[in-house]
């Protein structure tokens, strides 16, 4: 479409009236072109940029301030670095977040995200708040869900939506205003330490992937032909120390992330239902979250019992739910983390892990808080009379009897 179609769409499109206004500022296309669209359009007097730092790089931070003084604004960074990790990846973890194989993360971020650019718009006094996501997406529910939480009074504007804008158009429309864009990749990406997603909603049924997309990720034939051996220690559901030394849960991601890259460990292609219920194929990169995610699904197999760990299935899957549909603020969420925090007291032990192109095969296990009793349960032991379950297995076997006798009473 021409600039001029775009530019009169644009016109006519009718728009709140705003005065000040936060603006959720990460230096990608989307919301740098708003800052334009709030100047021209909305006829906004002072924008509040507002960046917040949730672990997505120094290079990302620096390149977002470097575009920030082309377009003639100061963000105020925000470091929330430590709360991402240790508390919402920390519950990614303990809860096996998985949705539809996708381990949640640009869904928490953008709540993160929300949450601190609402509470600094009230306290600084604005009466709207603006956005990037697209009316294709997910993040526009999960960001209006969390504005509407912690600002329900402000106006919420979300310029690409409002204007119905492809990212084609927003492209020749920065060319057009002269706003600074280094996207490579349609759609652009979206890193933290635990889960990188690329070119959401821009990847095509069959298009093929070149190597060079991916920033840790090698496939197998590049890989090293010698296994990786890893050793990790639990504590609480958490990893606390890796190949014996301690470390912060912010260093050990990092570290599983280039080690499990390197190891054709972490792509993932899915087919992936958002929010509005509409398929897209999404990529993902996820050394550090694949392989902290297997190996605790395992430790809790061992530590938690049969009971503990059905359920808890359940209540994974519908903490996933919850935070993919971006209602992390919603009462049933916090109920379900005090159920996970309470099993995760158990889930406490040292891991041995064998990484070789692709592959994460557990080699030992050792847990203090454990279940397994190989002195009792093993066949090759004696640890109990065997002969005390002949009574136990006929009451177990009783009301198989009786249906079998009503069943073949009914066929006569």
């Amino acid at each position: 479409m021409g600039i001029e179609k775009i530019l009169n769409r644009i016109e006519a499109t009718p728009t709140p009236q705003v005065t000040k206004v936060a603006l959720a500022y990460s230096g990608g296309l989307d919301s740098s072109l708003s800052v334009e669209l709030l100047r021209r359009k909305y006829k906004a007097r002072e924008i509040v940029p507002i960046t917040i730092d949730v672990g997505q790089g120094e290079e990302e931070i620096a390149e977002s301030t470097r575009k920030a003084k082309l377009l003639g604004i100061v963000p105020l960074l925000i470091n929330m670095k430590d709360e991402f990790t240790e508390q919402w990846i920390a519950k990614a973890i303990r809860s096996n977040s998985d949705y539809l194989g996708y381990p949640v993360s640009t869904s928490m971020t953008r709540q993160i995200v929300a949450r601190k650019v609402a509470e600094v718009a009230v306290e600084k006094g604005c009466d709207a708040i603006t956005e990037g996501s697209s009316g294709k997406g997910n993040d526009q529910y999960r960001m209006n869900n969390v504005f509407k939480t912690f600002a329900p009074d402000l106006k919420i504007l979300v310029p690409v939506r409002d204007f119905d804008l492809t990212r084609l158009e927003e492209e020749q429309l920065c060319r057009e205003w002269n706003t600074p864009v280094t996207e490579t990749i349609t759609g652009g990406d979206d890193k933290t330490m635990w889960c990188r997603s690329i070119a959401s909603g821009a990847i095509d049924l069959n298009q093929e992937l070149s190597d060079d997309i991916w920033m840790w990720y090698r496939p197998p034939e590049k890989a090293p032909d010698k296994a990786t051996i890893i050793d990790l220690e639990f504590e609480g559901g958490i990893p606390v120390t890796i190949n014996g030394k301690a470390k912060p849960l912010g260093e050990i991601i990092p570290e599983l992330n280039e080690i499990g890259g390197a190891n054709a460990i972490g792509k993932i292609d899915i087919f992936e239902d958002g929010i509005i219920d509409l398929k897209s194929r999404e990529l993902y990169e996820a050394p550090a979250a694949t392989i902290l995610l297997k190996v605790h699904r395992d430790l809790e197999q061992l530590c938690l019992t049969k009971d503990e760990i059905q359920f808890k299935k359940m209540v994974d899957q519908k903490w996933a739910y919850l935070i993919y549909h971006g209602m992390a603020y919603h009462p049933l969420k916090l109920d379900l983390d005090a159920f996970i925090d309470q099993t995760q007291k158990v889930v406490s032990g040292r891991v041995s892990v064998k990484l070789y192109k692709g592959n994460i095969d557990i080699l030992k296990r050792d847990s203090r808080t454990g279940l397994f009793s190989q002195e009792i349960r093993s066949i090759k032991s004696t640890g109990f009379n065997q002969q005390m379950c002949a009574d136990a297995a006929y009451i177990r076997g009783l009301p198989f009897e009786i249906l079998a006798k009503r069943d073949a009473g009914m066929k006569k």
